[in-house]
């Protein structure tokens, strides 16, 4: 199974791989071809009604593969609407290669009988892929109210338009129309939603490679844009717990928090550092805390602090006094939220019973010393992280060559970064991101992203400054590291 969100994500990470769309265009065609020659024999009619988007330029790379039938392709919508550059080109070459086809600009006019007024045996039903929200609008009702009314089976490439695939819900309410399909043709694995449905449901191999799945790609950095709607505070608000011995640390992680998109990103530390930190930015709000290290006395200010944000990365230069360790013990007991756990922290995790939902960071080192285990193999090192991720109920991200991303069930590998980042402080750059992203994903979801886009930011930074590469280098390189262009 694999919902609509992580559908898109594996799409443009296989793009990513070098596997162009329009090659899983073209196959995912000639799958919905080869359902239509199941149900219908040559010499049949075939009316495949096709939105503007690549869920319509599916069924038109069909149209092609089914010569031997009497196909006719009703295009809801004028050709120049046509939303992607692949479906485009595949509407142009219908025209070339004179097979029948029709604009539907007015919804009164839709008919899904050929050009002779023959009925159809089978009606490929394209408008509408997943991902799509609301009630269907025109032309889009009016196709499906007609497709419905007709004798012919209907296939439906993906999912029915006006249904929801990852629940099998109709995507709008009330009188709310959908496609009542006998088949769904749906690609690379079935949607959740589809099980749901009174259909047969074939899942075709459209090629995209188990890469796309297993690595983080530009795929996994969907969905993170801002809503243009947004006020200050959606898009999250971050505590950074850290610092006394330490200054850069908790720094670095603020800033971080800041770069991968967080609205307000707060640094709770001693006061003996509390200038310090400050100086570094005037974007990062300080709450400084008495003395020069953090201990069980300040637990309950910062749990008041972390109350009032979204997530709290705890660790960065906080150092090893048992003190420090105390405090960590007794706010990660208290505390309920989201946590992402770094450096010295880290210790703490597997002796400690918390209700914080808890995304740690470990290098291998750490990990080891949290008693977990590591191996040179990447799939064997992704298995052992997997089982410590179950064991400590929480999502691990064990940094190293090629980072290992798991919450216990899903597994993801992250191949981007370099030797250079060996540095001290990238680990507080990851750190911080997380958290950010944590505050308006899954913990999941924001580990996997992060790590990739860290890693694109260190790689950025290699090629510009090569082994003289640095920490402070990376924060402001992440803005256009997690662009989800390739």
């Amino acid at each position: 199974m694999i919902t609509t969100d992580r559908m898109a994500a594996v799409d443009a990470n296989a793009a990513a791989l070098g596997v162009p769309r329009k090659q899983l265009m073209e196959s995912s065609g000639n799958a919905v071809a080869s359902e239509v020659r199941a149900v219908a024999d040559p010499g049949a009619a075939v009316a495949l009604v096709c939105g503007r988007g690549n869920n319509g330029g599916d069924a038109l790379v069909a149209a092609r593969f089914l010569s031997a039938y009497d196909v006719t392709v009703h295009l809801l919508g004028r050709p120049e609407t046509i939303r992607t550059d692949i479906a485009r080109e595949n509407w142009d070459a219908l025209a070339s290669a004179e097979i029948p086809t029709e604009a539907v600009t007015d919804a009164s006019e839709f008919d899904v009988t050929d050009p002779g007024g023959r009925d159809p045996e089978v009606v490929v039903d394209a408008m509408l892929g997943s991902g799509v929200s609301g009630g269907l609008r025109e032309p889009e009702r009016t196709a499906a109210t007609a497709i419905n009314a007709t004798d012919a089976t209907v296939i439906a490439v993906d999912v029915p338009s006006g249904i929801d695939a990852d629940t099998g819900d109709p995507t709008g309410e009330g009188d709310s129309v959908a496609v009542d399909a006998d088949r769904v043709v749906t690609f690379h694995d079935e949607k959740p939603g589809l099980a749901a449905l009174d259909a047969a449901v074939t899942v075709a191999d459209i090629g995209i490679p188990a890469a796309a799945e297993r690595f983080t790609g530009p795929g996994d950095l969907l969905g993170l844009d801002r809503d243009p709607d947004s006020h200050k505070g959606d898009n999250g608000e971050v505590l950074v717990v850290g610092g006394g011995p330490y200054t850069g640390a908790p720094t670095l992680s603020a800033l971080a928090a800041l770069r991968a998109g967080a609205d307000l990103v707060r640094v709770a530390c001693p006061e003996s550092v509390a200038s310090a930190v400050q100086g570094f930015s005037p974007n990062v709000i300080v709450r400084a805390l008495p003395g020069d290290r953090l201990g069980p006395s300040h637990v309950d200010r910062v749990a008041s602090l972390a109350a009032d944000n979204d997530v709290t990365v705890v660790g960065p230069g906080l150092g090893t006094d048992d003190g420090t360790r105390e405090f960590v013990h007794e706010f990660l007991t208290e505390y309920a939220g989201r946590a992402v756990v770094d450096a010295d922290a880290l210790r703490v995790v597997p002796e400690v019973d918390t209700d914080a939902g808890l995304i740690c960071t470990p290098h291998q080192g750490e990990l080891v010393g949290m008693g977990g285990e590591t191996a040179s193999d990447p799939d064997e090192r992704a298995e052992l992280v997997r089982a410590f991720a179950t064991e400590i109920g929480g999502t691990l991200l064990v940094k190293g060559a090629v980072d290992v991303v798991s919450d216990g069930a899903a597994v993801r590998l992250n191949r981007t970064g370099n030797p250079g980042m060996t540095v001290g402080g990238t680990g507080d750059v990851l750190a911080g991101t997380v958290g950010a992203l944590a505050a308006v994903t899954d913990s999941f979801g924001a580990a996997a992203a992060a790590a990739y886009a860290v890693g694109r930011a260190g790689d950025a930074a290699a090629d510009a400054n090569g082994a003289g590469l640095v920490a402070t280098d990376l924060p402001d390189r992440l803005p256009e590291a997690m662009r989800n262009g390739e």
